[in-house]
């Protein structure tokens, strides 16, 4: 009867044949051990049990043989040889997370927002600042949220931004009567600072409501607040100002906020570029070149 091995080295050999079994090569291990005599002599001996042999009957369930892995190529194949990568999906934007209201009206969204108390803006404002213009538009601008002009009257954009803006929309053969403004948030934040997240996260479902309630051709982005929010990023406006975006079958663009060209009025002509683009995509006249 073969002697017995300690325990310790049992449960080391066992240790060591598991972590062969999981790599698939048994049937290299258990040939060596079969046939260990074939070391020591170039005569073809017929495989005789051993004890080692025996021991390992003992200790591992019977199982399967694995076939031995498959390693990879060295060499990458042609990309015409595989389909492309599919990468999955990133987590829905803060839009496409809130599902779409059928049958949903400015006024049904109104009526839903009520006297709103769901964030702290609601503490120090005069008037909610809903939204203005035509409920059919083809064009929507969006802002960050109301100033003191705005919080006063209830309508956006009426303060001396809101007087810049007139003059933009006008400058492009329309009227604020053709076109729907609204912000972000619809209260105005103290001191006019930008929104905190969780006012952006209370009030913004309500402003996706009002653009899939339009349904407008093209929406544009005032500021960097209105961009970042729409499009759910942290990026700069000023790495995709100007550019045409694709937001939810709409097209987007993003540009200066108003009260930014007061302070900086040298940006009014990269506005102005930005507004061309959008006269061009809803067909509207373009301002002839001057021959000087």
């Amino acid at each position: 009867m073969p002697e017995r091995f300690p325990v310790s080295l049992q449960q080391k050999i066992e240790d060591r044949l598991r972590y062969y079994e999981d790599l698939g090569i048994r049937l290299f291990y258990t040939d060596r051990a079969s046939s260990g005599a074939s070391f020591t002599s170039s005569e073809t001996i017929a495989p005789t049990p051993s004890p080692t042999a025996v021991f390992e009957e003992t200790v591992l369930p019977k199982s399967t043989p694995k076939p031995a892995p498959v390693l990879p190529p060295v060499k990458v194949p042609p990309a015409a040889a595989h389909p492309p990568l599919v990468m999955p999906p990133s987590g829905p934007s803060l839009f496409e997370a809130v599902d779409k209201v059928k049958d949903d009206s400015l006024l049904k969204i109104r009526e839903d927002l009520g006297e709103c108390t769901r964030c702290k803006l609601h503490k120090g404002r005069n008037k909610i600042v809903f939204g203005d213009g035509n409920p059919k538009a083809q064009l929507v601008f969006v802002g960050e949220g109301p100033g003191a002009d705005e919080d006063m009257q209830g309508l956006p954009f009426v303060g001396r931004a809101g007087k810049l803006l007139t003059q933009m929309i006008e400058a492009m053969g329309l009227q604020r009567k053709d076109v729907y403004i609204c912000n972000v948030v619809k209260c105005r934040p103290p001191e006019n600072r930008a929104p905190e997240p969780d006012e952006v996260s209370s009030c913004s479902p309500y402003l996706m409501r009002q653009i899939d309630s339009i349904h407008p051709k093209v929406i544009v982005c005032l500021g960097a607040t209105a961009a970042k929010t729409i499009l759910n990023t942290t990026r700069g406006i000023s790495q995709f100002r100007g550019e045409w975006l694709d937001w939810r079958g709409h097209k987007l663009m993003a540009t200066y906020h108003p009260a930014y060209l007061l302070r900086n009025p040298p940006a009014k002509a990269d506005v102005w570029k930005d507004l061309q683009k959008v006269m061009a995509e809803l067909g509207l006249q373009l301002p002839k070149k001057s021959k000087s």
